[in-house]
């Protein structure tokens, strides 16, 4: 193609791509592409479950949380800063309305050993503080969660009266997730009626540690 030609030529298609009606075309598709991508990412985000606790079998000797009564303990480990974990409190409210008189729960809330008095009292601790039977205590430096080999905000694990392992894994059906869902439903059959068709549910939530920790074994844990 000669110069003048190929001048013209490019002339012309600089003309068509910079016609009006091109460019809100562009745009919008470009829109969609990156909504698209974006939605995508969130969806994934919700979906992947955290790291779940290989909970002890028994009760760990050594702990400092004890059962109060003849029903089984649920323990909800929470971090006080973790936003998927407001999901969490609201299913565990359902699942304490339904099993009323049949099940107590204690909800525990990491905190660093550096960080000020109040610095786990969130809104996340006033919510569990308002949940007719839930016990709520402050974990310092997450040694409970450690001894329970807890690593993922929202983790719950259930043990019977006799201090056997019945349930372990999150009680949401995802990240932030409100409403029902088998997780939940799961833990309600268990102390109802003593259904143990699922033993163990994915985990939905934020790390509770910050830093690598070693709690494979937790300290004074026996898996007698």
């Amino acid at each position: 193609m000669a110069p003048q030609n190929e001048k013209a030529y490019m002339g012309r298609v600089f003309e068509v791509l910079t016609r009006q009606p091109f460019w809100p075309t562009l745009a919008i598709l470009l829109w969609l592409v990156v909504s698209g991508a974006g939605f995508k990412h969130l969806l994934d985000y919700e979906q992947t479950p955290g790291l779940a606790a290989n909970a002890p079998l028994v009760w760990p000797r050594g702990s400092k949380i004890q059962p109060g009564s003849a029903l089984p303990l649920l323990l909800v480990f929470v971090h006080p800063h973790c936003p998927c974990s407001r999901a969490t409190l609201s299913e565990l409210a359902s699942i304490m309305t339904k099993c009323e008189g049949k099940v107590s729960a204690t909800a525990v809330f990491y905190h660093p050993e550096e960080a000020g008095a109040n610095w786990a009292k969130t809104d996340l601790w006033r919510s569990a503080e308002a949940i007719p039977g839930v016990t709520v205590c402050s974990d310092p430096d997450g040694t409970e969660a450690a001894r329970f080999r807890v690593r993922t905000s929202g983790q719950v694990v259930l043990y019977d009266a006799t201090g056997k392992l019945t349930f372990s894994g999150g009680i949401t059906g995802a990240r932030g997730h409100f409403g029902d869902n088998l997780s939940r439903g799961q833990v309600i059959a268990l102390v109802t009626n003593g259904d143990t068709t699922a033993t163990r549910c994915p985990v939905f939530g934020c790390p509770i540690f910050n830093h690598q920790r070693q709690i494979s074994g937790g300290p004074d844990t026996d898996d007698r």
